[in-house]
């Protein structure tokens, strides 16, 4: 059994635990949409965390079964390697119940065992009924969750000068760019389980450079001028690399904490590389580094109250960063406590932050058409929170699908509706429309407007360009492989007549493996359209590109370097934001 089903079924089995410790007690639910946990969202929360690796104290609980130092360690890296992604590091409680000790002591051990073994409808396969865990292992994980959890390690300023590196100083750089590339039409491709990106010329389909990085990037941000990449990886490592060198490279590093995902870097006018910022899941905080080396300036905690109950929450983690066009501010999403926080970065010394109320859950999004309005998903609350950078105020809550995952979404002119807004969703087959246009199409502004029936739920990705006239959306962790190894096409002039399959997967002649198809992005012209197939790191991968106009199958780029593709981003596109 591969190690990432082993973290899903795991997760679902904690996922399960939890509501079986409030069955005695919550109300019955009565929404018939709340169909328990599906499989989609089971294999999203559960990657692995690199806190499972983080020395921690074990803190003994009079209370719980007893637990030897190498058990409690076992279940400890049980935990963060499946499960803290829905449950927090805290166990408090993230897109997940919560596993605090008052909960599980009172369901007690038999009773956690009986649902980590024998599983439940409510989304907990039948972990040792199958043989996937021993019963010693069953007993080992319903005594781990009684035991308090241990806190991993804080991660300020004197920890993150001890990990930064200058590789070339600014003086020491290109005055002038040194290669042939068409930047503009690059591509920054993760490589998630060799902690590598890989540089890719959009024009000759060529690999440029593979450059050491943190594991698993998660993205990959573009400086306002277009000469430096920024890439984290969730280790919470920043690699600052020069796209003016003769071959690309590295040029500066950081780690900004323990876990991360998210960093950006300055746009308004009179800012443009002078400033980055990175956002961590742990500690929970965000630091401002300088644009050009990453050294580190001001680190921000996020821990506060949520914006609903007003209950004070330990681990709100810093989702998606996105860097405003009309101030110098960035746009700062907080998940758990559900608050965007917009950080003036014009005084970085006197620093302000407006505390703008959305919703909790808080995790992925991007720009309407106008750049003026910032969309972001909050998943589990299935709401798209919308604010206004120009006014610094909330627009809108708007009600959508089950779990909306838009990546940074897609913006298109709806013939009906005018300029609209799009995001797929983890929980459900629908692709979500939101009118974006206040002022020729007031009626229909911050409404979703229509609801698109896709393949199935499990979509990560969705995208278009200005110059094309279709939208892709993937489906990457759908259950059924004909949906996850294809792309569902849309046409945006009539977006309701249903979608077009694109067997992506085949296309790549990719033998084995998952062969999941991940995040279309376009190239520069806006002509062709580039997947990730993605399968495990021991197989192989390929990335497949698509004509726009035809949608027909261009070329195919296969690589032995090319392991676990996932993520990829044109500079030109992620620069200036088209999507």
């Amino acid at each position: 059994m591969n190690r990432g089903l082993q973290f899903a079924l795991a997760c679902a089995s904690l996922l399960a635990i939890a509501s079986a410790a409030w069955a005695q007690t919550a109300p019955v639910a009565t929404d018939p949409t709340k169909k328990g946990v599906t499989p989609a969202e089971v294999q999203y929360q559960a990657g692995s965390s690199p806190l499972a690796d983080a020395d921690m104290h074990q803190n003994v609980n009079p209370k719980a079964p007893p637990m030897t130092k190498a058990e409690f360690d076992k279940g400890r890296r049980m935990y963060f390697e499946r499960c803290a992604g829905c449950h927090g590091v805290l166990r408090k409680g993230a897109t997940g119940k919560p596993l605090t000790t008052d909960k599980t002591l009172a369901s007690g051990t038999e009773y956690l065992k009986v649902f980590i073994k024998y599983g439940s409808p409510a989304g907990m396969p039948n972990w040792g009924t199958s043989g996937e865990m021993t019963d010693e292992e069953v007993d080992l994980m319903a005594r781990y969750v009684q035991q308090e959890p241990p806190t991993p390690p804080e991660f300020g300023l004197p920890e993150m000068k001890a990990t930064w590196k200058v590789i070339v100083p600014p003086d020491k750089r290109p005055k002038k760019k040194l290669n042939p590339y068409n930047l503009e039409n690059l591509f920054s491709t993760t490589l998630r389980d060799t902690g590598e990106v890989a540089l890719i010329d959009g024009d000759t389909k060529k690999i440029i450079n593979i450059i050491k990085t943190g594991y698993a990037v998660h993205i990959s941000r573009m400086s306002a001028s277009g000469r430096y990449l920024y890439v984290i990886g969730r280790d919470a490592k920043i690699n600052l690399i020069d796209l003016w060198m003769e071959k690309p490279d590295n040029v500066a590093e950081i780690r900004v904490g323990l876990e991360a995902r998210s960093v950006d870097t300055s746009k308004f006018k009179g800012y443009e590389d002078k400033y980055a910022i990175a956002g961590s899941y742990w500690p929970p905080q965000f630091v401002i580094m300088n644009g050009d080396t990453l050294e580190p300036r001001k680190v921000v905690s996020t821990r506060g109250m949520t914006v609903d109950t007003q209950e004070y929450h330990p681990e709100p983690r810093v989702a998606a960063i996105v860097a405003s066009h009309f101030k110098p501010e960035f746009l700062v999403n907080v998940k758990e406590t559900g608050k965007i926080l917009l950080v003036n970065y014009s005084d970085i010394d006197n620093l302000s932050i407006t505390e703008v109320p959305a919703a909790r859950f808080l995790h992925d999004g991007g720009w309407d058409s106008s750049k003026r309005y910032m969309m972001v998903a909050a998943n589990q609350s299935n709401k798209i929170a919308v604010v206004d950078a120009k006014t610094g105020k909330r627009t809108a809550l708007v009600d959508v699908g089950s779990i909306p995952h838009p990546g940074r979404g897609a913006n298109f002119i709806h013939p009906k509706y005018g300029p609209v807004w799009a995001t797929g969703h983890l929980g459900d087959e629908t692709v979500a429309l939101i009118g974006t246009d206040p002022v020729k199409n007031k009626a229909h502004a911050w409404k979703m407007v229509a609801q698109l029936k896709g393949q199935g739920g499990g979509s990560l990705f969705l995208k278009t360009h200005p110059k094309s006239t279709h939208l892709y959306v993937d489906t990457p962790l759908n259950p059924d492989p004909k949906i996850s190894q294809t792309i569902a096409v849309f046409d945006v002039k009539a977006p309701e007549k249903g979608f077009k399959v694109l067997p992506i997967a085949e296309w790549a002649g990719v033998t084995d493996g998952a062969k999941r198809v991940v995040q279309p992005e376009f190239n520069k012209a806006g002509d062709e359209v580039w997947f990730s197939v993605w399968s495990a790191k021991n197989q192989q991968s390929a990335l497949v590109i698509v004509d726009d106009k035809t949608l027909k199958l261009k070329a195919v780029i296969k690589d032995p370097r090319l392991v676990t593709p996932t993520g990829h981003f044109n500079v030109f596109n992620t620069q200036h934001d088209v999507y």
